[in-house]
Formats: structure tokens, C-alpha cells, sequence
């Protein structure tokens, strides 16, 4: 039963459309429960989070995250929890703490790169009493026409942390899948090619 946290240190990051997409696309695959865990509650706003099959469910976090996780352990083989867009905020800090793998997206730009560090500082701490944690930096939004979008890579290099082989591109049916209240697996032919990114992204994290 992986525990998937989506974690980032600032807003804007596509942490929470991220990780929607995710649960959609485990949900296909296998069992999967979403929990968002982010005060803001955005996942649950979505209104759309449309469930793919019965395998598949979205809640919103409780004040004890480490009783609810537990919970469904035993029916869902994935969790994915949306947190809170900062690092040490205490939902943050409670899933970091009995999570399996923290998926973390990175858009190219010098302000995410240095929120990203102090991503990776919470990692390194959750892992003082959470030694299974795992961690994934994913690169989100990418536009493989700027140099910073060809640079992004190198970049990340000076993090300590892995980065994921799959880069989600800038697109705009990722955006609308939001505003039509769906994933981006439930839009037809216009989903077809970020559905196949994170399903990439997927077979990168059942590998870990």
C-alpha cells in the first residue's frame, strides 16, 4: 500500500494538478484512494474529480492523516495525498512522516528551483524517523523551446535528490480538464498525450 505525497514548497506548481492525474491514471491500473490534505482544498473544489471506476475515491484529509491512511490500507493498493503548497505546514510534515514517496513537480523557473531546495531539506528530515521515504523530483509545465526548459535538467543536478526521466509539457488540456471538471484521461483525443505522460510517469513510480 504506497503512500504517494505530492509536496512542493510554493503554489502554481501543478502540485494539486499533478497529482489528480495521478490517482486517475493509478486508478486505471490498479486501486486508488486521493486524499487532499491541502487547507485550500483545491482537489476537492474540482468538483470534477470524476471517478473512473469504482476503484477509486477522493476525501479530504482529517486532523489525524496518520489514522486515516491507515484505514484504507487494506482495500487500495495506492495512496495519493495532496499537501498543503509549503514545506512546514503540519499536514506537509505528518504525511512526509509515513509516506513511501514523495513526488515533488518542478516548473523551469529560477523561483521553483529554489523552492525545490527547501523541498529537499524536508525530505532529508522526514527521513530521520521515515527511512523508507522516498523522493522524485518531477518536471512540470515544460516548454522545450526556452533555455531555461534545456537547462531545467542540469539545474535540478545540484539538488540531491533523483528527477524523474518523464517531463510533463506545458499543456492546455491540462488546464481544461480542470475547468470541465475531469482528468485528463476522460478528455478524448485532446487528453491522449499528457494521458501518455502520466502514464509514463506511473511506470516510472511502480519501479521505485
Amino acid at each position: 500500500m504506497p503512500v504517494i505525497a505530492l509536496v512542493g514548497n510554493k503554489g502554481g506548481a501543478g502540485k494539486t494538478t499533478l497529482s489528480v492525474n495521478l490517482a486517475a491514471g493509478l486508478a486505471k491500473q490498479s486501486t486508488a484512494i486521493f486524499i487532499d490534505a491541502d487547507p485550500q482544498g483545491s482537489a476537492i473544489q474540482w468538483n470534477a474529480f470524476t471517478v473512473i471506476d469504482a476503484s477509486n475515491s477522493v476525501l479530504e484529509a482529517s486532523e489525524d492523516l496518520s489514522v486515516q491512511l491507515d484505514q484504507p490500507s487494506k482495500k487500495y493498493e495506492y495512496i495519493v495525498v495532496d499537501c498543503p503548497p509549503s514545506v512546514s505546514a503540519p499536514q506537509t510534515i505528518s504525511v512526509l512522516e509515513i509516506s513511501d514517496l514523495a513526488l515533488i513537480p518542478v516548473q523551469p523557473s529560477p523561483v521553483d528551483l529554489w523552492a525545490t531546495v527547501h523541498t529537499e531539506k524536508a525530505v532529508q528530515q522526514a527521513r530521520q524517523s521515515n527511512t523508507k521515504l522516498q523522493a522524485l523530483l518531477v518536471i512540470n509545465q515544460l516548454e522545450t523551446r526556452t533555455t531555461l526548459s534545456r537547462l531545467v535538467r542540469d539545474a535540478l543536478a545540484e539538488i540531491d535528490l533523483p528527477v524523474a526521466k518523464t517531463a510533463l509539457r506545458r499543456r492546455a488540456v491540462f488546464r481544461n480538464s480542470a475547468l470541465e471538471g475531469k482528468n485528463v484521461f476522460e478528455m478524448g483525443r485532446r487528453g491522449i498525450d499528457a494521458a501518455r505522460e502520466i502514464e509514463q510517469l506511473i511506470h516510472e513510480v511502480m519501479k521505485i
